[in-house]
């Protein structure tokens, strides 16, 4: 079993942060977001990208709005809802607490 296979439900149980992360910079094509992710160790095909968009587009999550483009038909760009924002709120939060719990395990006299 390869590094990245023993690691993969870890993965998954990140991205739909790491999508809140994404798309609260900025209104982003899901292009765009599947760049972004090859660029680290979350590389997400389209077929595991776009079901969670859609399912945190139910969850009003976020939402979007279709602009037109210069270079082929209108393309999709998802943007946060308030909903969102929040989610992406609570799960910093929780992150915060998550690293610093794993940083001081081990370090502390029983």
């Amino acid at each position: 079993m390869s590094l990245n296979e023993k690691f993969t439900p870890i993965r998954k149980g990140m991205l739909e942060f790491l999508l809140l992360k994404i798309i609260a910079a900025d209104r982003v094509y899901a292009a765009d977001i599947l760049k972004q992710l090859s660029a680290t160790e979350f590389a997400t095909p389209e077929g595991t990208l776009y079901p969670l968009l859609s399912k945190m587009r139910r969850e009003k999550l976020l939402d979007y709005e279709w602009k037109e483009s210069e270079a082929g038909p209108p393309r999709k760009y998802y943007q946060l809802t308030a909903k969102g924002r929040e989610r992406l709120r609570e799960t910093s939060e929780f992150w915060e607490r998550l690293t610093g719990t794993v940083q001081n395990l081990g370090s502390r006299n029983p």
